[in-house]
């Protein structure tokens, strides 16, 4: 696609190296940052060189290195926090402990929508749909864009691997569960972004992931 309606780029954030997105809608240059977890000064930077007009922020789930300043940057921005599911209200309500612990800033924050399976957010003219995937939190969403075949997954799914289940309100298999019944249906040829690490595709997890491969769940 030459010029396709969404582009995204990733900016590390936080030592646990978070993956941020800067995603934006390519015909009005508007979009959202989907897990700024810190490092706003990168943040800012990523928005300038890729002349984007932020719109709003979006949250995946409530652990500090996803969303420990998502407060203060969409108060200096002066836009709305959509996300994630209201279970993970208990991780956010904890974030300025969780950042004593890890060496993070962490302020606890409102969203301004919580959001529910089912959901589609905005973002330009795009428009993403909303899975509510809990297991590593309780309350965890996925967006996708149909379009771009493209979904920003968190903290659920990894390249080789999944999410963590063993912190508190962590459930395994609720993980697996909205994986194989939510992701995998989304396509094979549908890459996603992780949290953490390198993108990959909903195939080759199904292949290879020693997690979740159909060969693994015995599929």
């Amino acid at each position: 696609m030459s010029n396709p309606p969404m582009r995204v780029a990733i900016v590390p954030v936080t030592p646990l190296q978070q993956n941020c997105s800067l995603i934006w809608c390519t015909r009005t240059m508007r979009g959202a940052f989907v897990d700024p977890g810190g490092d706003l000064d990168r943040l800012h930077a990523a928005m300038q060189q890729h002349q984007v007009t932020i719109e709003k922020i979006l949250i995946t789930h409530g652990h500090i290195d996803h969303c420990g300043l998502a407060g203060e940057f969409a108060a200096e921005l002066g836009v709305p926090i959509e996300g994630p599911q209201e279970a993970d209200r208990f991780w956010i309500a904890r974030l300025e402990e969780d950042g004593r612990k890890y060496g993070v800033r962490g302020v606890p924050f409102e969203p301004d929508r919580w959001l529910v399976e089912g959901d589609q957010v905005t973002v330009g003219d795009l428009v993403l749909d909303v899975y509510h995937c809990p297991g590593h939190t309780p309350g965890h969403v996925v967006f996708h864009h149909v379009p771009s075949k493209l979904a920003l997954v968190g903290d659920v799914l990894f390249q080789g691997s999944i999410g963590r289940t063993d912190f508190p309100l962590g459930n395994h298999q609720d993980l697996i569960d909205a994986i194989v019944a939510k992701l995998w249906p989304l396509g094979d040829d549908t890459v996603f972004v992780p949290g953490h690490g390198q993108p990959s595709n909903f195939g080759h997890e199904r292949r290879t992931n020693a997690f979740v491969s159909d060969a693994a769940l015995g599929r």
